[in-house]
């Protein structure tokens, strides 16, 4: 879940924003999320639940706040969906001439985002199909990339081009950070694994390491051959392959396409069903819980969560999307750390042995205290938006609720 779509587009902005020192925000980076990861898993070790990281802080903290973790965490993946199709899009209009580039950016935009809601308005056996066929290919292109741009590295492409300041910096990190987050969508299915007090520590912390090495040495090898070409390049990872047979270019855009295409086809499978779940539940408008007479899709959460990330996706670049989503998801973290330490200090564990973590208490500090760091990295305006988007979902929760107190039982 952790290895999706950003690590093809992120690689040039971050080189945009600090250069030759991209690699070390990702491991500053890997340390942040991996104190996350461990608060996670120790929360996820007491609380095994199917709600995720929002059924983790609900437990801690009560409905409300699991009310404003789920809408932080679609939020965060409707910013994400619009992110990922803007890219999918910069890439396939990399291959036309630039007068063309508007129009084929528009027409990936709607076609992808459209005609793979049109899948899953079918049903959730074809949407799950789609996403099977797309996924499962997405590693291949990147380990093509390693092997074969290991050997293609200079040393004098590592030269300090761009001076970092503040502002770049921050925008480094966050990039950053977003190519590292998912870990929380694996403890969506927390409450169907066997042993999750062993089971879900162990894969958050091999996924967070193995992804941290992989993202630095992605980033070496890109600057490594591209040079401060980089920091322009719209499709990296395919323009360094393009330095070594062309026919390696053709192969990575085919792979960060489906890449991006798959990750895309996940989201719009698993995503609207939270807006359904909200309507299901009283805390959204019913017709978002209306469900098709056929394929018992929740049809019109779906057509509401694609007609939203298409006026993000058409509106926005990867890298503004990215920097929001980003923030909601650091909020969402904020959340869960809190939990897992309240969760422990009440001694709560309903499935066997929780983990125990002798040095939860640290890593709920790193974790809290890094993505408060990486809010603060946003401008004033992303800032007030996150607080704005928390302020309603608390008044949606607060009216949501005193109208179901009032109805008739």
């Amino acid at each position: 879940m952790i290895v999706g779509a950003g690590i093809f587009a992120v690689p040039a902005t971050l080189a945009a924003c600090v250069g030759p020192y991209a690699p070390l925000a990702f491991l500053a980076c890997g340390v942040a999320v991996g104190a996350v990861a461990m608060c996670f898993a120790e929360g996820g070790s007491r609380v095994p639940t199917s709600g995720g990281v929002y059924g983790v802080v609900e437990a801690a903290f009560g409905p409300l706040a699991g009310y404003v973790s789920g809408t932080l965490l679609w939020v965060c993946c409707v910013l994400a969906c619009g992110a990922v199709a803007a890219a999918l899009a910069d890439v396939v209009g990399s291959l036309f001439p630039p007068s063309f580039i508007g129009p084929v950016r528009v027409a990936v935009i709607v076609g992808v985002i459209g005609g793979i809601a049109l899948v899953n308005i079918g049903g959730v056996v074809r949407g799950a199909r789609l996403v099977t066929a797309t996924t499962t290919l997405k590693l291949a292109p990147l380990a093509i990339f390693v092997v074969a741009g290991a050997g293609a590295i200079h040393g004098s492409n590592f030269s300090v081009t761009v001076q970092p300041d503040a502002q770049g910096l921050g925008r480094a990190l966050i990039l950053a950070v977003f190519s590292l987050v998912g870990m929380e969508t694996s403890l969506c299915a927390s409450g169907e694994v066997a042993r999750p007090n062993r089971t879900i520590p162990r894969a958050l912390i091999i996924a967070m390491l193995s992804t941290t090495i992989l993202y630095v040495t992605i980033q070496v090898i890109a600057q490594g051959i591209l040079g401060s070409s980089l920091a322009t390049s719209k499709a990296p990872l395919a323009d360094a392959m393009m330095q070594i047979h062309p026919a390696l270019r053709a192969l990575m855009l085919v792979g960060t396409s489906l890449s991006m295409f798959g990750f895309l086809g996940s989201d719009i499978l698993g995503s609207p069903r939270q807006l359904f779940a909200f309507a299901r539940d009283g805390l959204l408008p019913r017709v978002l819980g209306r469900v098709h007479p056929r394929s018992h899709a929740p049809y019109i959460a779906i057509l509401c969560y694609v007609t939203l990330a298409i006026v993000l996706a058409l509106t926005g670049t990867f890298a503004e999307l990215v920097v929001l989503s980003t923030l909601a998801i650091a909020a969402l973290y904020i959340a869960g750390c809190a939990a897992a330490w309240v969760l422990a200090r009440r001694g709560v564990a309903l499935s066997g042995a929780p983990l125990n973590f002798r040095f939860l208490g640290a890593a709920t500090v790193v974790g809290i205290s890094s993505m408060l760091a990486l809010i603060g990295l946003g401008t004033r305006q992303e800032i007030i938006g996150l607080a704005t988007l928390i302020g309603l979902s608390i008044l949606l929760y607060l009216v949501q609720a005193r109208s179901a107190l009032a109805r008739p039982h």
